[in-house]
């Protein structure tokens, strides 16, 4: 008898916090198809100094969902832009991906240091993207280290993101830039910490820009709240921004797997699938595996088939 295994959030495990985490180490990647003017993602009033070479990157990966691309442009804006931290922080991310530690700390590194130059001429996204990298360097901590020795160092420096994320409120609370990454790293907190509140991460979005990335995060937070209606109308809302993006035709089919809705779930399982040349072999794996499941096949073999694409 065919019978549908239920994924429930914490069955999803792993992926769902390299979603989260991945959208902390990213989510200053993306950027708005219609950007108000070229090279600031984030601001269609005063934008900042950000240069034509970023922004490539930034099309590339998070409103194309080409990571393959994002990977080869990557290292054309830091040549070009040495001076922008979110070009080290793109590399940083993408080591993370592809699980590059060595690549992942020394982008940590390279991202507070052009982040602490930064502070003297943009001191808000000077303090942002220190906030970025040390953040960024506490999860190489607890990658290398383990959760039980890496735990102490990695809250150590957290008390330090939070002090450069202050600062960067005090100059302007309210900015889209700030109030983006700040949100996706609060909602990685509240997914990985049991005394945080997502709701305050989600209110944090709703402010952010760009508008689809923002509308992202607070779809992943109601699906980890397990409020799968809401989540399904945000991801609705990406998804109109940025039809093309596998990565959101992924985040739909898991909410509808998580409503149950397996045969729903199926067309956005495949449409991800189509795209999986641009796509990191582990999320490929991974979608495998939960389509799948949506299919109705036992769990059981759906997960011996995703151990054998590993080998």
């Amino acid at each position: 008898m065919v019978f549908h295994v239920r994924l429930a959030p914490p069955r999803l495990g792993m992926r769902l916090k390299a979603i989260s985490a991945g959208a902390v180490a990213t989510a200053f990647l993306a950027i708005a198809p219609l950007a108000a003017q070229a090279g600031d993602p984030f601001r269609p009033n005063d934008p900042h100094d950000i240069g034509d070479k970023t922004e490539a990157v930034f099309n590339a990966l998070f409103y194309e969902g080409n990571y393959t691309k994002a990977q080869a442009l990557v290292g054309q804006a830091i040549a070009a832009e040495p001076a922008e931290p979110m070009n080290y922080a793109i590399a940083a991310a993408l080591g993370y991906l592809n699980k590059d530690l060595d690549r992942l700390a020394e982008q940590a590194a390279l991202t507070q240091q052009t982040a602490t130059a930064l502070k003297a001429t943009d001191p808000l996204r000077g303090h942002l993207y220190t906030a970025v990298g040390i953040f960024m360097e506490g999860a190489h901590v607890l990658q290398t280290q383990g959760i039980a020795r890496g735990t102490p160092s990695a809250l150590r420096r957290l008390q330090r993101v939070f002090s450069e994320l202050e600062a960067a409120e005090r100059i302007d609370a309210n900015d889209p830039e700030l109030s983006l990454l700040k949100g996706f790293m609060d909602l990685l907190l509240a997914v990985n910490l049991p005394f945080a509140n997502p709701d305050q991460a989600i209110a944090r979005l709703q402010n952010g820009s760009p508008a689809y990335l923002a509308h992202r995060g607070i779809a992943i937070g109601m699906r980890d709240l397990g409020r799968y209606s809401e989540a399904l109308t945000e991801v609705d809302k990406a998804l109109a921004a940025a039809p093309n993006n596998p990565d959101l035709m992924y985040l739909k089919a898991q909410i509808l797997f998580l409503q149950q809705q397996y045969s729903a779930s199926l067309p956005f399982y495949r449409s991800a699938l189509s795209y999986a040349d641009q796509l990191p072999d582990s999320t490929t794996r991974q979608i495998t595996f939960e389509a799948c499941q949506a299919e109705g096949t036992a769990g059981e073999i759906c997960f011996e088939q995703l151990r054998s694409s590993e080998r």
